[in-house]
């Protein structure tokens, strides 16, 4: 039974690492991702308001929140965003929806960051309108 057991487990690892290696790699790196700007998101908005030469106070506010990025023939991608705005609307925002589009081929990208009341940006894009992004932390997927 315990032999059983075991090649399963070890079948189903090569069945995943055959089929989808990669796909394995990227949803480790978005979670690993997320997870990384939610619990370092204020250090990361310390160091860009140190950049920036900025202090927040108690009518202007960053913070930092994870970008997810979407869009047709858009490059798949998650990073993280600093937003800024009076500090009653950067408290609803949540992630910053990025939407990019290629024009003429690929010779001109459009890019839309939306600052969203949730994470979930395919089913619920709800913009918190009022706030702005001022940082951006680019992570290669």
């Amino acid at each position: 039974m315990k032999r059983e057991r075991i090649a399963l487990i070890v079948a189903g690892v090569l069945a995943l690492s055959a089929i989808g290696a990669t796909q394995i790699k990227e949803i480790i790196k978005i979670v690993g991702v997320g997870a990384a700007v939610k619990q370092f998101g204020p250090q990361i908005n310390s160091a860009i308001n140190k950049l920036a030469n900025h202090k927040d106070t108690t009518t202007r506010a960053t913070k930092v929140v994870p970008i997810i990025s979407a869009g047709i023939n858009s490059r798949k991608a998650i990073g993280a965003a600093q937003v800024m705005g009076p500090k009653s609307l950067v408290d609803k925002v949540q992630a910053v929806a990025q939407l990019d589009q290629d024009l003429f081929g690929r010779e001109i990208k459009i890019r839309a960051m939306i600052p969203v009341e949730s994470q979930d940006v395919i089913k619920n894009i709800r913009k918190v309108d009022g706030v702005g992004i001022s940082g951006i932390v680019d992570l290669k997927l």
